[in-house]
């Protein structure tokens, strides 16, 4: 019993001193009397969160490694709507990366939810963390599929099935994603063959992109946000986010300097923070996972050159580089935050003067009050 009380006594001591030093790992906050400040305060409406399971009986899941397959896909799902707000609503529809999971953008959904967004995300059947047979980065080329299907889902819902009133406007559809997930993105918003007319505008958080010819954004007229840090180990900065405003024509680059790519995860805002940089707990992780052939081209799959990719091949491989430090995680999803809400507004807010002011903010104020952030507008005209 003696034992039994210096263990719970160890366990309580450790609890105590992680506790502490997350209270004393505070991000720096955003400047007070800024307009940033003001921006990133949550909006006019409480946050209904939801789970349910929602399954597509329309298509198979493959098999991996000692999972034999399914005949459907089955999605364990998250929906954030505002309570109270009058609609119809603008749907977000959130991807999360390779081992991550539906709450991965947790502190993004309830953000926009609170100015009168719904946000549904899910875990998808292969590539979240606890994937039958392991995390399987490959059956990303199913996820457009899977985000449409969410999409129908949202929609198909009857009143009393709803928590939000006023339904869903179809005319503001839009996605956003990190790292696979912003690859998911990417894929559902212009693929040829992938693609879903009903993204009307796309974010990718840190999302690959070295796979992408200009001539890719050409089969879809959706505006375009790639949000990338600089400190980025396991997607290179200089070969997929930098190139970005090259190959749009709407939309732009927001830069964020030191940023790691955990970093942009919630799950990065409780203990990982104390790592100094998450990335480096992540790269452990992810090449323990990950099955890239050194030289070969991991995007294949995707298509070639009539769906407007190029050649991968030799790309950089995740983690090549390492980062001694990063920005603060909890700083990064302020950043992040900002970028996300004011980009949407400014293509889905009501009030053509409400989406200048996001588009004012986005590419001007943003940059001016943040000294980490750095914006680059669409070159291709």
């Amino acid at each position: 019993m003696k034992i039994l009380r210096v263990i719970v006594l160890l366990i309580l001591l450790v609890a105590l001193s992680v506790g502490i030093a997350l209270a004393l790992s505070r991000p720096r906050p955003i400047a007070d009397g800024t307009t940033s400040a003001a921006r990133l305060a949550p909006g006019p409406y409480s946050v209904h969160q939801a789970e349910d399971l929602w399954v597509d009986d329309s298509r198979p899941t493959a098999a991996n490694g000692d999972f034999s397959g399914a005949p459907d896909r089955t999605f364990p799902i998250a929906m954030w709507s505002p309570k109270g707000a009058p609609g119809p609503h603008p749907l977000l529809v959130y991807s999360h990366g390779f081992m991550s999971n539906r709450h991965g953008g947790r502190y993004l959904a309830e953000h926009m939810a609170s100015h009168g967004y719904v946000v549904v995300s899910t875990d998808y059947p292969l590539t979240h963390f606890g994937a039958p047979g392991g995390p399987f980065a490959d059956d990303v080329v199913n996820q457009p599929a899977d985000v449409s299907f969410l999409i129908d889902r949202v929609l198909a819902l009857r009143p009393e099935q709803r928590d939000f009133a006023g339904g869903i406007d179809r005319d503001r559809i839009g996605a956003l994603g990190l790292s696979l997930g912003g690859l998911t993105t990417t894929l559902v918003a212009y693929h040829p063959r992938l693609g879903d007319p009903r993204i009307r505008a796309a974010v990718s958080i840190a999302g690959p992109s070295v796979m992408f010819g200009p001539d890719y954004f050409d089969f879809a007229d959706v505006p375009f946000l790639m949000i990338a840090g600089t400190h980025d180990a396991m997607i290179q900065y200089a070969a997929n986010g930098r190139p970005v405003p090259g190959l749009i024509s709407e939309g732009g680059l927001i830069t964020i300097a030191e940023a790691s790519h955990a970093g942009f995860s919630s799950m990065a805002s409780g203990p990982m923070r104390l790592l100094g940089n998450p990335d480096n707990l992540g790269c452990r992780s992810l090449l323990a996972n990950l099955d890239i052939e050194p030289g070969g081209n991991p995007f294949s799959d995707l298509g070639g050159a009539e769906e407007g990719m190029v050649d991968a091949s030799g790309t950089p491989l995740p983690c090549e580089i390492q980062f001694d430090d990063a920005l603060h995680p909890g700083r990064q999803h302020m950043l992040t935050t900002l970028a996300v809400r004011a980009f949407f507004g400014s293509h889905f807010a009501a009030d053509a003067s409400d989406r200048a002011a996001h588009t004012r903010f986005l590419e001007v104020t943003l940059p001016s009050e943040i000294a980490e952030i750095d914006y680059a507008g669409a070159l291709r005209s």
